[in-house]
């Protein structure tokens, strides 16, 4: 009687892992695909569900001429949502670290934050001091 690891080889298992990855690289392929039709904002409704239900219907045939058609406006929306996201996170981490605040908006806020209790005089003394360098 044969075992099972005497009848599945190595060359078995490396074609087996071979599988797996493409079959995950196609499904990988297939979410970028839906993605980039729906974030398309040059698509009108009856295009994205035309690309939709030829892709489904059709799937190699249909991811396949999609990237032939579309590839480059792929690119193109991938690269303006990084742009977006990153604008988005600059203009977080400036107002996160009160980057662009005026001296007399960091002496005001410092006054509020001393009036409400929150700091002393002296730290008072001090941000309104660093803010007038500033």
């Amino acid at each position: 009687m044969r075992t099972l690891a005497a009848t599945f080889g190595t060359g078995q298992v490396f074609l087996s892992m071979l599988y797996f990855f493409l079959f995950f690289i196609w499904i990988w392929l297939l979410i970028t695909v839906f993605a980039d039709i729906f974030r398309s904002h040059d698509l009108g409704g009856g295009a994205k569900a035309l690309w939709t239900i030829f892709v489904v219907i059709m799937p190699f045939l249909g991811v396949f001429v999609y990237l032939i058609a579309r590839g480059g406006k792929m690119h193109e929306h991938a690269l303006e949502a990084a742009q977006a996201q990153d604008a988005a996170a600059r203009a977080y981490i400036q107002q996160a670290a009160g980057a662009g605040a005026s001296p007399a908006d960091q002496v005001a806020q410092a006054a509020k934050l001393r009036d409400q209790g929150v700091i002393s005089d002296e730290e008072f003394q001090q941000m309104k001091a660093k803010a007038l360098a500033s």
